[in-house]
Parts: structure tokens; sequence; C-alpha cells
């Protein structure tokens, strides 16, 4: 059975062991593209390793406008950034400085790691460590991409434990049935932005989705 199927029959959580120490892409101190592994996410002192996968390229049956300039307007449609998904990194952008503190974060593109760089240039992100996860499986082994390459937008921790890395938690309520009227929500909940719509009489806006601009 694959590790990430750790989900067991009676609904208990066994956490896998991660058996592959998975080669992302970075920018290094020079500016040069370096190879990072899994395990060399983790610094010391810190056993927590918190990677979220942005959509990018989007969701095939995502229309919604592109980025309104820079060079990642020019990409085909298709092959841009999810919008919902860069909302996201809007927020977490400004909370990485703090939550590195104690827990280790970075999010993972399958883009090539020009464009993810090119396009965090351009949303002025300066905080976030980013990740090209092309050319290698991560992403479909932590059911971020699905058996024909659509990407999804998973979050999953990990934890390490001397030498060992495990599969902690993932947000897999994201393909759990959904209320009627709803849509699938397994990261709004440490997004500011929908938390504030809770508030809310109104609460959150039934047919609203994030946008590059407004």
């Amino acid at each position: 059975m694959p590790w990430r199927r750790w989900l067991t029959p009676g609904g208990g959580c066994h956490p896998g062991v991660v058996p592959e120490d998975y080669a992302f892409r970075a920018q290094g101190p020079d500016g040069a593209q370096v190879p990072v592994r899994l395990s060399e996410l983790f610094v010391p002192g810190k056993n927590s390793l918190v990677i979220y996968c942005m959509m990018f390229p989007r969701a095939a049956d995502d229309d919604s406008p592109g980025p309104p300039g820079g060079q990642t307007a020019l990409l085909p449609l298709a092959e841009g950034p999810c919008p919902s998904c860069t909302a996201l990194l809007d927020q977490l952008d400004g909370a990485a400085g703090h939550v590195s503190q104690h827990v280790n974060l970075a999010v993972a593109a399958k883009a090539p790691l020009e464009r993810v760089l090119t396009f965090a240039a351009e949303r002025g992100w300066r905080r976030l460590r980013l990740l090209s996860s092309a050319g290698i499986t991560y992403n479909r082994d932590c059911l971020a991409e699905t058996a024909d390459g659509s990407q999804q937008p998973m979050l999953n921790v990990f934890h390490r434990d001397g030498q060992t890395i495990r599969h902690f938690w993932g947000s897999e309520l994201f393909y759990a049935p959904v209320d009627p009227g709803q849509e699938p929500r397994h990261v709004g909940t440490i997004e500011p932005l929908w938390n504030l719509f809770d508030f809310t009489r109104e609460g959150r806006p039934a047919t609203w989705h994030e946008q590059f601009s407004y």
C-alpha cells in the first residue's frame, strides 16, 4: 500500500513512513537552481514540515481571468497559476516569518521553478520558501495530482523522528463529499479571508471566488 494511504478501514490514522527523499528544485543562495531534498527542508530544532501544493498549472476547468500583467500573464491560461491558491499564498506569505519560528514551511508547484519564482516576484512574495516539484512524483504520491496529471491544492504535514520522516496529516477533506451549494473546504480554516466572512451575517459568499485583481 502506498505510504500516502494512511487512513485505516476503521477510521483511525496510521502515519506512513515516507520512503523517498524527494528532490525538489529551489533557488540557491547565488540565484542558481539547486536540488533540495525533502529531508533538507527540515532545519535543526524544527521537526515539523508543512508543504502546500499550489495549483500551477491551474485546474483544467478554471476559466477565470489570468494575472493582469507581468511575464506570467503571457502564459497560456491553462499553464498559469490558480487564483484561489494565489489568494491563500498572499496571506501565508505574511504569516511565514512568524510560522518559521517553530515550523518548517514550503510551497511546491509542478510548474518549472523559473515560472514559480517569476510569479512570486510579481505578487511580492518575500517570505515563502518556493519549490518546484516538476519531474518528481511528490504531487502524485501526496494526493496533489490526479491520475490524468491535473493538479490539486493539498496541504501536507510531515514529522521527522531521528532520520525517519513520516506523513502526519493531509487536507483530505478536499476529497470528501460536499453539501448542496457548497464547495470543497479543507484549508479555508487557516485563511483570514474566509474566516472574516464567517464573522458576518451574510457569511461566505456562495458564488464568489478569489481573483488576481479586482
